[in-house]
């Protein structure tokens, strides 16, 4: 396609992303007003049970409320619509794939949904270590008053930056199998990638909370080497069609 068509294609996939996406946004607020925000509440509140103390989340404003339920339901919006969004990057990267490697794009497209709520659990999954550990640096007597929009968008930030970490594999595989980037080559970059995952969940998480970082750590770096494997494999094949084809060595 020319350059204006592929505009053309990439603002028809962000449409039908952004519709996606305020469609979840108004079940999210639904789903907050439910039961979201207790869940929310629930690290904060068994702190405040174990210390005995008042542990509690503030409001400073009048209208933070208000705000901060519009951004946790756009945050689940973004979340629960992920299988519309992720689909169209997938469908604006297809035209790059030949008709045999096409086929893959459904395995794609399965794999990269479960990985993006994975990711999402893992990072609610620690969140109440976080918080644990976090508020357990205040002296004996003092008492923890989280501000509520610091406190939640640590909490999205966290989430949503993990469910789309553990995807990013998946989207290695895609440009492999789109020509642009070989096994040989992530393999090589193996050290730096173990860094830049180390350094992204110490961000992600408390650089105190060692194990938290760890837990989230592990799992990115073994999807790292799985999408090398299969990246590996792919390049195998197309070398040994290659040789059979014209003649070119393995």
């Amino acid at each position: 396609m020319s350059l204006g068509q592929h505009l053309i294609e990439l603002r028809k996939r962000l449409f039908f992303a952004a519709i996606a996406i305020v469609v979840g946004t108004g079940l999210g607020w639904w789903l907050t007003d439910a039961f979201i925000w207790d869940a929310l509440q629930e690290p904060v509140a068994r702190v405040a049970e174990a210390r005995g103390d008042d542990t509690a989340i503030i409001f400073q404003t009048i209208s933070s409320s208000f705000d901060l339920m519009l951004q946790i339901a756009f945050t689940i919006g973004i979340v629960i619509s992920s299988p519309v969004w992720l689909y169209q990057i997938f469908a604006f990267l297809v035209p790059g794939l030949n008709k045999r490697e096409r086929r893959f794009t459904l395995a794609f497209f399965a794999t990269a949904i479960p990985l993006f709520f994975a990711g999402c659990a893992a990072g609610w999954f620690v969140l109440p270590n976080i918080v644990k550990l976090m508020t357990s640096f205040v002296p004996e007597g003092g008492e923890t008053l989280l501000t509520a929009k610091e406190y939640i968008d640590f909490v999205l930030k966290l989430v949503v930056a993990i469910g789309i970490a553990f995807v990013v594999p998946v989207f290695v595989v895609l440009l492999n199998f789109a020509g642009v980037i070989s096994a040989a080559a992530i393999i090589k970059s193996w050290r730096v990638a173990i860094l830049v995952i180390v350094l992204f969940t110490a961000v992600a998480t408390p650089s105190a909370d060692v194990v938290s970082m760890f837990m989230l750590a592990i799992p990115m770096i073994g999807l790292y080497f799985l999408a090398w494997f299969i990246t590996h494999l792919h390049d195998r094949r197309v070398a040994r069609r290659n040789a059979l084809e014209f003649g070119e060595p393995v």
